[in-house]
């Protein structure tokens, strides 16, 4: 007969302990723990051993086999995928609620008509909801397939009925096993109908997409092994106020990761940006003062984004630091490298920054961009609307090298830009002739001449 015991397991991470505990000692989170029982069947009781055995194989005599791929019908999207849709490969798709999860998915079951049958498996929506969602992007598949249920065991009895070729899990913290007494969402029920689906998936070829909640901080709920159990993880990101969304694999077995794929929300649904860079940088016509064109990597794609910058007078002891789209710490920094390495005395000066369009960059190849703005803004000279600045800024001032230079460069002149200050370093190995002026500079000082505020 089967025994229960009470553990206690944390939210965060799936570490179990016998007692409660404040802070868990493998993730270092505070207040995670929640009470769980756990069922032992009679075999683990008595310590009885099975008798299965396995074979290793030799890996040389493996016979590979190439992954078949099938086309989302949605270039960004297999931009992200590393060409499509992989046979048999299980993806976890996250984001903030509203963000557009259903959305693209829903256009990813349109988009593939003809292929085979379609799966969608609902424990947040009713066919009726799902259907007015449907009429609105103009889905006519006559091969999607609907389902509203959250027992795996039902969900696992209908896949291996159909045997469809996508099944669509929408969200894998609805999903329930009975075999499991603790409720939906917890650890324990998302590591066990996690591991039930890769199993059906693998066995039977099936691609399938589950869709995950996110939490305050940004990351998929539910324990980290959910994320090393998938093939791919996909983010779909986006500003309240922004009608962007960018696409981010920062997981992907079959292909790169962190590529990024662009998309717009409109009222026909998830519209791909083919040439993000010329969307991202404004319309203005004029040379405001404290404004700057930048190039940054996302995956394997350049993007051109314009930084804003404004610099007034503090009317209290202690100036003002704050940053939108960038790290608020590396703001600072590069603010006392200005002061100390190319005397621009920003100490009495509340200093902002933007980045247009509502786009989040953490390279520090925008470490040039964001110095030559705030020094900019402060003397109030303009940067000519055709510059583009590139490099990453040390401590000492200089201008360190950054990579696929020969990208960005390509991406620069592809939009009409006529000067680009870039690294020195990067400069001497160019191997290709650009329509460019490219001025290398090897530290702010010179990047500054360049731009006639030094």
């Amino acid at each position: 007969m089967a025994k229960a015991k009470t553990v206690f397991v944390c939210s965060e991470c799936g570490y179990e302990s016998a007692k409660w505990l404040g802070k868990c000692p493998a993730c270092n989170q505070w207040n995670t723990f929640y009470e769980e029982k756990v069922m032992k069947t009679s075999d683990s009781v008595t310590g009885e051993k099975k008798t299965k055995t396995v074979t290793p194989l030799e890996l040389n005599k493996v016979q590979g086999k190439d992954s078949v791929r099938t086309s989302t019908g949605i270039g960004e999207l297999d931009r992200v995928l590393g060409g499509g849709l992989v046979k048999g490969s299980l993806i976890l798709l996250g984001g903030e609620p509203g963000i557009g999860k259903s959305t693209l998915i829903l256009q990813i079951c349109d988009k593939i008509k003809g292929e085979g049958k379609v799966l969608y498996v609902s424990g947040e929506e009713s066919a009726e909801q799902v259907k007015l969602r449907a009429d609105r992007l103009k889905i006519k598949n006559d091969d999607i397939l609907f389902l509203a249920e959250t027992d795996i065991d039902l969900i696992q009895e209908t896949i291996l009925k159909l045997n469809p070729k996508l099944v669509i899990i929408d969200s894998i913290q609805t999903m329930y096993s009975e075999e499991i007494t603790s409720a939906a969402g917890t650890v324990s029920q998302v590591r066990e109908i996690t591991a039930r689906i890769m199993r059906i998936c693998k066995s039977n070829q099936i691609t399938t997409i589950i869709i995950g909640h996110v939490t305050k901080e940004g990351n998929i709920a539910g324990p980290r092994v959910l994320e090393h159990m998938v093939d791919t993880v996909l983010y779909l990101e986006g500003e309240r106020y922004f009608s962007y969304r960018l696409l981010r694999g920062v997981k992907n077995r079959f292909g790169s990761t962190n590529e990024v794929g662009m998309f717009e929300m409109q009222n026909e649904g998830m519209v791909e940006i083919t040439n993000p860079s010329s969307i991202l940088l404004s319309d203005n016509q004029e040379d405001p003062p404290g404004s700057v064109v930048v190039s940054t990597i996302e995956g394997t794609r350049p993007l051109l984004i314009e930084l804003q910058s404004l610099t007034t007078q503090s009317i209290f002891g202690i100036p003002r630091r704050m940053a939108n789209g960038i790290d608020y710490n590396r703001l600072t920094l590069l603010i006392a490298v200005l002061e100390k390495r190319a005397g621009v005395m920003l100490g009495n000066q509340d200093v902002y920054l933007n980045v247009v369009s509502g786009i989040k960059i953490s390279e520090p190849a925008i470490d040039l961009g964001i110095i030559l703005a705030a020094a900019s803004s402060y003397k109030n000279r303009s940067i000519p609307k055709d510059t583009v600045a590139i490099g990453e800024v040390g401590l000492t001032g200089e201008v360190r090298a950054v990579n696929m230079i020969e990208k960005r460069l390509k991406e620069a002149e592809k939009l009409g830009f006529q000067r680009c200050i870039i690294p020195e370093i990067n400069k001497k190995v160019l191997k290709e002739t650009y329509k460019l002026d490219i001025i290398g500079v090897n530290d702010i000082e010179q990047a500054m001449r360049a731009v006639s505020l030094k």
